[in-house]
């Protein structure tokens, strides 16, 4: 089992996005193969996935590191891990490629967000060195 990060898609990858963002949100629609090679082809982007024993793909992540006038941030999303693999440590080992990554990166610090409801993942992400912080986060959407 390991964390890789994909820079290419492949049909396994799309197989994967079509398999696991159902599972991370019921709004979103997964990328197709198209769409998955625009998303990566971002220089902001680093998509992480978690291989299982069998080359499976069982979980990804996105971390988005970006220059600001205070320096470079990282900021990780759309966590996801196969409910079929959840409590084996892939989330685990995902947000820890994620920071090494972000260091890599240059990255200051690295920031995420996590429904209060989502326990397991707010447990993960203690256990993995992130403290809450005391701030509002808001979202103006955009009917795009």
């Amino acid at each position: 089992m390991s964390v890789e990060l994909v820079d290419t898609t492949s049909p396994q990858l799309a197989e994967a996005f079509a398999r696991l963002i159902p599972q991370l949100s019921r709004s979103a629609q997964p990328l197709n193969q198209e769409e998955i090679a625009d998303f990566l082809a971002q220089d902001a982007i680093d998509l992480l996935v978690f291989f299982g024993p069998e080359r499976e793909i069982l979980g990804m992540l996105t971390l988005v590191t970006f220059d600001i006038p205070t320096g470079t941030r990282s900021w990780v999303e759309d966590v996801v891990v196969d409910a079929a693999a959840r409590g084996q440590g892939a989330g685990g080992k995902l947000v820890a490629a994620a920071v090494a990554r972000a260091r890599e990166r240059g990255a200051k610090t690295v920031d995420l967000t996590s429904r209060p409801e989502r326990e397991a993942a707010n447990r993960l992400y203690r256990r993995s060195g992130f403290v809450q912080r005391e701030t509002n986060v808001y979202r103006h959407n955009l009917d795009v």
